[in-house]
Protein backbone atom coordinates (compact mmCIF):
# COMPACT_ATOMS: atom_id res chain seq x y z
CA UNK A 1 0.00 0.00 0.00
CA UNK A 2 2.83 2.67 1.05
CA UNK A 3 4.57 1.90 -2.58
CA UNK A 4 0.96 2.53 -4.43
CA UNK A 5 0.80 6.06 -2.30
CA UNK A 6 4.32 6.72 -2.66
CA UNK A 7 4.02 6.02 -6.50
CA UNK A 8 0.69 7.91 -6.81
CA UNK A 9 2.73 11.10 -5.39
CA UNK A 10 5.97 10.73 -7.71
CA UNK A 11 3.59 10.92 -10.85
CA UNK A 12 1.45 13.64 -9.43
CA UNK A 13 -1.58 12.62 -8.85
CA UNK A 14 -3.53 13.73 -6.09
CA UNK A 15 -5.82 11.52 -4.61
CA UNK A 16 -7.82 14.93 -2.51
CA UNK A 17 -8.33 17.14 -5.76
CA UNK A 18 -11.24 19.51 -4.98
CA UNK A 19 -11.72 22.94 -6.25
CA UNK A 20 -13.76 26.17 -6.00
CA UNK A 21 -17.75 24.83 -6.77
CA UNK A 22 -17.16 21.02 -5.62
CA UNK A 23 -19.77 19.63 -2.86
CA UNK A 24 -18.67 17.42 -0.47
CA UNK A 25 -20.26 15.29 1.51
CA UNK A 26 -18.76 14.35 4.86
CA UNK A 27 -18.69 11.36 6.69
CA UNK A 28 -20.79 13.01 10.06
CA UNK A 29 -23.80 15.30 9.47
CA UNK A 30 -23.73 19.09 10.48
CA UNK A 31 -26.15 19.92 13.38
CA UNK A 32 -28.76 21.08 10.95
CA UNK A 33 -29.09 17.55 9.56
CA UNK A 34 -27.01 18.12 6.51
CA UNK A 35 -23.93 16.96 5.21
CA UNK A 36 -23.36 18.25 1.93
CA UNK A 37 -21.03 21.15 1.83
CA UNK A 38 -20.01 23.54 -0.89
CA UNK A 39 -16.28 24.48 -1.54
CA UNK A 40 -15.52 28.19 -1.75
CA UNK A 41 -11.95 28.16 -1.24
CA UNK A 42 -9.13 26.40 -1.21
CA UNK A 43 -5.47 26.16 -0.47
CA UNK A 44 -3.64 25.50 2.37
CA UNK A 45 -7.15 25.93 4.08
CA UNK A 46 -10.44 24.61 2.70
CA UNK A 47 -13.33 27.22 3.22
CA UNK A 48 -16.73 25.22 3.27
CA UNK A 49 -20.49 26.19 3.38
CA UNK A 50 -23.69 24.16 4.82
CA UNK A 51 -25.80 23.83 1.42
CA UNK A 52 -28.93 23.65 4.04
CA UNK A 53 -28.08 26.79 6.46
CA UNK A 54 -25.40 28.33 4.61
CA UNK A 55 -22.99 27.95 7.99
CA UNK A 56 -19.34 28.48 6.50
CA UNK A 57 -16.69 26.59 8.04
CA UNK A 58 -12.59 26.50 7.45
CA UNK A 59 -10.73 23.14 8.01
CA UNK A 60 -7.28 22.73 7.22
CA UNK A 61 -6.43 20.60 4.41
CA UNK A 62 -5.83 17.74 6.44
CA UNK A 63 -9.11 17.72 8.76
CA UNK A 64 -10.80 18.00 5.13
CA UNK A 65 -9.63 14.74 4.32
CA UNK A 66 -9.86 13.07 7.09
CA UNK A 67 -13.50 14.22 7.56
CA UNK A 68 -14.60 13.80 3.66
CA UNK A 69 -16.57 10.93 2.46
CA UNK A 70 -16.88 12.14 -1.26
CA UNK A 71 -15.84 14.79 -3.85
CA UNK A 72 -18.95 15.43 -6.02
CA UNK A 73 -17.35 17.87 -8.91
CA UNK A 74 -19.24 20.71 -10.07
CA UNK A 75 -19.78 20.92 -13.84
CA UNK A 76 -17.81 23.47 -15.95
CA UNK A 77 -19.32 25.93 -18.10
CA UNK A 78 -17.91 27.97 -21.10
CA UNK A 79 -18.42 31.27 -20.69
Amino acid sequence: LLIWLFIKYVRGENMFDIHLGDTVITKKKHPCGNNTWECIRTGADIKLRCLTCGRIIMLDREDCIKRTKKIIKAEKTNV
